[in-house]
């Protein structure tokens, strides 16, 4: 747990509970989640995932692909088994590039409008594999005569739900048929495990819950293949009773996908588990009759990986492994042993206050300005969302635990803004585990940079766990995720500033700075970025085999390996002079009418996708390379006329941060607050971009970066309280780390 603000001037409870979360209505694209980073569940109105297709992910000009309601780990992956042994050799292709031929994983087909045209087979599978599970679909049923069928939207009446906030639990009431029904649902903090209270007469009446289980899917947006039953087995072994646990028995399913294998251990009292179709298991009170225990329906469900197949081993978890939760019997203060699932519920009350207390807060709440609230609103629920989706031990994928996007592999280019924030909010050990994760594919990313010549490790972009490139005519090209983990290290190192944080990234952060000062060349004109590559701003991948000098990337190296020489430095090391004349001698951004031009070469700036120019100051602090006079041009010309249809959710804080560091205040909450389709946030607190992205974390994580900086200030900013909002706000601040 991260350390407690020391003396709060905010009430935090307060400022949390007013953005709990409260629906009354089926909202299709709001559904809220529970979670511990590690482990996810997503619910619709009924506590539970009853409605599926309700909650629609759709893949573009297609029928809808995939569900909201997604149960997902870091750990649970899978591979569906390749038709023949395949490698990236089909897809290497040998670009011109200063120093000669150099090899790139391209992709002999190409991607238009999120679709792979024209690939061959191992690209599709190289590309599909591995890909994010869907652990299991839990939902209510009706068990009538012994047939059960699925409930109706329609039959659930007089709904509503909370998600309190301060607790992490999720609170659902409705009446179905007569029987009012109250479902708590609850995600332990330390376990992938789910608590579940139902209290109704409708459970006498019928009411049952089932857990059904898909095959892992291959497609872009959905986790789970419900038409392959063939290609995966599911057993079920239990009941198993525990005397010393208050009579509490538990049920174990067994999963095996390929060479993917999990568990899921029921627990509960008074309880039956049965397994009545091949990958299903119906939960239903144990008694019959009028019996005021057939009231009450109390379980846990808890996900265990294996450590064999596809699996992460759970060692890799920040949290402590443990066995299911009949061996974790809680007590209330009491002595009366706890159930199941208010075990459960018990350990989420406990950490979640404990999370608010810590780190940093904002409160905006006495500001007249209208929009204070919304941003507010926006801040706090963004703290929720990406502790429970990105502070696990993988860098998140875009969507978090949610749902699929790009089957569920992550992008290291989006980790900066999916993770950045956990540090400059002091909760940097919510940072640690994926940051960690690097140390584990060094040796795949310095075979990468080794093949094409490079000293260093090449970090990848579109990857699975193991770090393995995947065919792309984008992501192979791509450098700015490259210093990321140099910029996420100085973050953990600035909140917390001791050798040892030196000492265990400095790996890390050496070899990203040995490729940084080989991959740049020389020229007359100094050192250069360049051909080929894409920018952030992926507009110009049509042109990959020409593109130089993008502004955000020279600034970032030059930047990047300064920060390397400093660690280098702290440790007391020789220097490696090659690093500081790389730095020292990059070549400035071209400048064309008075701003900055994304690229060195024509068409210069093309006014769509990312406005990744504004980066070079805002993202990063001020460097050689960039003119403020020439930067706050730039700013204003992206606000007057660049295509907001095709930015993405990061887009409003890069310029938020930009506009912070020029010293205009106003435009950085204009810029916040822009309305524009890819700046929503839902009632839930997600950043919504289009139906195949109905939700994007690197949203929520640069709104926090953004407003951080705004807040506590930056090295050499202006020395006056939240510098970064408006003269006329009330901004009232504790806990938060300065920026760069």
């Amino acid at each position: 747990m991260p350390k407690r603000s020391e003396s709060p001037a905010i009430d935090r409870r307060a400022l949390v509970q007013r953005h709990n979360v409260r629906q009354k209505h089926l909202d299709a694209r709001s559904p809220v989640s529970v979670g511990n980073g590690e482990f996810a569940f997503t619910l619709d109105l009924t506590g539970l995932q009853t409605f599926p297709a309700a909650y629609p992910v759709g893949a573009r000009d297609e029928l809808p692909a995939g569900t909201l309601l997604g149960t997902q780990s870091q750990w649970g992956w899978h591979s569906v088994p390749a038709a023949q042994p395949y490698d990236l050799a089909g897809s290497t292709v040998l670009y011109d590039s200063p120093r000669g031929p150099v090899p790139y994983v391209d992709m002999v087909g190409g991607i238009v409008n999120d679709r792979e045209t024209v690939t061959s087979p191992a690209e599709t599978w190289l590309r599909a594999n591995q890909h994010r599970l869907d652990l299991g679909r839990i939902g209510f049923h009706w068990l009538e005569n012994g047939t059960v069928r699925s409930i109706l939207e329609a039959e659930i009446t007089d709904a509503e739900q909370t998600l309190d906030l301060w607790s992490g639990v999720v609170t659902s009431r409705f009446t179905l048929a007569g029987h009012p029904v109250k479902v708590t649902t609850a995600c332990h903090p330390d376990r992938d495990e789910l608590g579940v209270r139902v209290e109704s007469r409708a459970l006498g009446a019928g009411l049952v819950v089932g857990v059904r289980f898909p095959y892992g899917s291959e497609a872009w947006h959905d986790a789970a293949d419900w038409n392959s039953p063939n290609a995966h087995t599911t057993s079920l072994d239990g009941p198993v009773k525990s005397d010393e646990h208050g009579g509490c028995a538990t049920w174990t399913a067994h999963r095996e996908l390929d060479e993917a294998r999990y568990q899921v251990v029921i627990t509960g009292q008074n309880l039956t588990v049965e397994q009545p179709e091949q990958h299903q298991l119906q939960v239903a009170p144990a008694t019959a009759g009028g019996s005021d225990t057939n009231d009450v329906l109390d379980f846990s469900v808890a996900f265990l990986s294996e450590e064999d197949g596809d699996c992460i081993p759970r060692g890799n978890n920040r949290r402590t492994v443990t066995t299911p939760a009949v061996s974790h019997a809680a007590t209330d203060r009491t002595g009366v042993e706890l159930s199941p699932a208010c075990n459960v519920i018990a350990a989420s009350q406990a950490y979640w206050p404990g999370f608010w207390y810590s780190g940093g807060a904002i409160e905006l709440d006495a500001t007249e300005d209208p929009r204070a609230k919304e941003l507010e609103r926006r801040i706090v629920l963004s703290q929720y969302l990406t502790a429970i989706n990105c502070s696990g031990s993988l860098p998140p994928q875009e969507t978090g635990l949610v749902c699929n996007s790009w089957r569920g592999r992550f992008h290291l280019e989006m980790h900066w803004w999916h993770a950045a924030h956990f540090a400059l909010w002091n909760r940097v050990e919510l940072l640690l585990p994926s940051l960690r994760w690097y140390s584990s594919v060094l040796e795949v990313s310095r075979q990468t940079a080794k093949a094409q010549g490079f000293d260093g490790v090449r970090w990848p972009k579109q990857i699975g766990p193991d770090g393995r490139e995947s065919p792309s005519p984008i992501g192979t090209f791509l450098i700015w995720q490259q210093p990321h983990p140099i910029h996420l290290a100085e973050l953990v190192y600035r909140a917390n500033p001791r050798r040892e944080v030196l000492e265990e990234f400095s790996e890390i952060v050496f070899e990203s700075a040995a490729f940084m000062a080989d991959f740049a060349h020389p020229t007359s004109r100094g050192f250069e970025l360049g051909p080929p590559l894409i920018p952030a701003q992926e507009s110009y991948g049509s042109i990959r085999a020409k593109v130089t000098n993008p502004t955000f990337e020279l600034a970032y190296w030059q930047w990047g390996l300064r920060t390397a020489v400093a660690w280098r430095d702290r440790l007391g090391l020789d220097p490696v002079q090659a690093w500081s004349d790389v730095a020292d001698g990059m070549v400035s951004p071209r400048v064309i009418d008075g701003v900055y031009a994304a690229i060195d070469v024509e068409p210069f700036t093309i006014r769509t996708d990312h406005p990744s120019m504004l980066c070079a100051l805002g993202v990063l602090p001020r460097t050689d390379l960039i003119d403020p006079d020439i930067m706050r041009a730039t700013l204003s010309d992206v606000l007057a006329d660049w295509d907001w249809g095709s930015t993405w959710g990061w887009d409003y804080p890069v310029m938020a941060m930009t506009a912070a560091r020029l010293e205009d205040p106003e435009a950085a909450v204009d810029a916040l607050l822009l309305s524009a389709g890819k700046n929503t946030f839902l009632p839930n607190g997600h950043n919504r971009q289009t139906d195949s992205l109905p939700l994007y974390l690197p949203g929520n994580g640069g709104l926090l970066a953004a407003v951080a900086l705004m807040a506590a200030g930056w090295d050499n900013g202006p020395d006056r309280h939240a510098p970064g909002f408006p003269a006329d706000w009330t901004v009232t601040w504790e806990g938060l780390v300065r920026s760069p």
